[in-house]
């Protein structure tokens, strides 16, 4: 039986009559029929290539790996991560609902949820990721969706999924999860029984920084439901950029292998220097959750926390101090990325809130990339040295 990897690499759309070996972009906005009937019959069946707002077999590869990785039954591809997570809030929410999120969350997400949703009539109770033995308390009658990054943006928590779904299950709330840090290499969400994984494809799935969309995985009845939502809406994944991110699902495993390997070289190395007050990784011993990921991950992911002795002013000395490793408003990448939560991607939540959930001012976030990992470490020794 093939494993996964090479399912996916072999999975395809149907060559075209010139045989090529990888599948051509289709940039077309609409298709054409050969009569009136054929017409008709594309508007009524589901599965039929129509107009690239919704359907396009660019669309459709993209998808069809990312089912394979996740074991899904369906999928539908957005323009970004942030409406996969829009969509699918919209889709299942309605005024007068209760929504509970794991209050540590991607900055724009936790935006969308105290800003935005409340102006639809929807309310929300934030639960602590330390805290989920508790989470079940938190549950009201109107309740219909629980919405979790595991690991969490940027404080790298862990949540126990298949926990959080029995209980979902039970009072028949859809529990839907951000599976982006950990990507459909490392972790499938709906193994563990969530009804919805959700992913920026702009991340490791792109890997190279180059373009900006997400995705939404689960059963079919739930995915017809969204992806009519996204047919009226517009949220719609250009051709060029579904062909892509297909395209770079074939190397997804080898890129995270080696990602994981540099992250955890990284947190090890950081761990007990001088200068440092915490280091928070997945697969390191001393994280709070460690048991948790080893269970539902397959590595530790490619992301490494730390807090720094200080305030506001080591957080940008430090990142002032690096002559390799980017700054910049992104992960996921061939290259390193180092970034200061607090003032850029968390900047607009409270700081009584970003302090709630571990995103002190000397809070630092680095995305381990490709790089030979002894030049990311004397970087990284070039930015604490300064410190000193």
């Amino acid at each position: 039986m093939q494993s996964i990897e090479s399912k996916v690499i072999r999975q395809r759309i149907a060559k075209t009559k010139e045989n090529e070996h990888s599948s051509p972009i289709f940039m077309t906005s609409s298709f054409e029929y050969d009569s009136a009937e054929d017409m008709q019959l594309a508007f009524s069946e589901g599965d039929t290539n129509i107009y690239s707002r919704y359907t396009n077999p660019n669309f459709k590869e993209f998808i069809d790996r990312l089912c394979i990785y996740e074991n899904a039954e369906a999928g539908h591809a957005t323009a970004s991560g942030m409406s996969a997570v829009f969509s699918s809030f919209m889709t299942f929410l309605q005024a007068g609902d209760h929504l509970l999120s794991c209050s540590s969350i991607f900055g724009s997400t936790y935006g969308l949820i105290n800003n935005w949703l409340p102006k639809y009539g929807m309310e929300t109770t934030f639960l602590d990721v330390n805290q989920v033995d508790s989470w079940e308390s938190a549950v009201k009658q109107n309740t219909k969706m629980l919405y979790i990054e595991t690991p969490t943006n940027p404080g790298l928590g862990i949540i126990d999924i298949q926990q959080v779904a029995n209980w979902c299950k039970a009072k028949n709330i859809l529990l839907v999860v951000d599976n982006c840090f950990a990507t459909p290499y490392l972790q499938q969400p709906l193994n563990l029984g969530a009804d919805l994984s959700i992913h920026s494809a702009t991340k490791f799935i792109d890997g190279q920084g180059r373009g900006v969309g997400g995705a939404v995985l689960g059963r079919k009845d739930l995915i017809e439901e969204i992806i009519q939502f996204c047919r009226t809406t517009g949220p719609a994944l250009s051709p060029f950029n579904a062909w892509m991110f297909s395209k770079s699902l074939e190397t997804l495993a080898v890129r995270m292998d080696r990602h994981c390997e540099s992250a955890e070289r990284i947190a090890k190395y950081l761990e007990g220097r001088s200068g440092i007050k915490k280091v928070v990784y997945p697969f390191l011993e001393s994280h709070p959750q460690y048991h948790i990921a080893k269970k539902q991950m397959k590595k530790g992911g490619a992301l490494v926390a730390f807090e720094l002795e200080g305030g506001l002013d080591q957080g940008q000395r430090f990142l002032n101090a690096l002559e390799m490793c980017s700054l910049t408003a992104n992960l996921g990448d061939t290259k390193t990325i180092v970034s200061h939560p607090a003032s850029t991607t968390h900047s607009r939540m409270t700081e009584e809130d970003r302090l709630a959930v571990g995103i002190s001012n000397s809070f630092i976030r680095i995305s381990a990339g490709l790089e030979n990992v002894e030049d990311i470490l004397t970087d990284i020794d070039k930015g604490l040295s300064i410190l000193k």
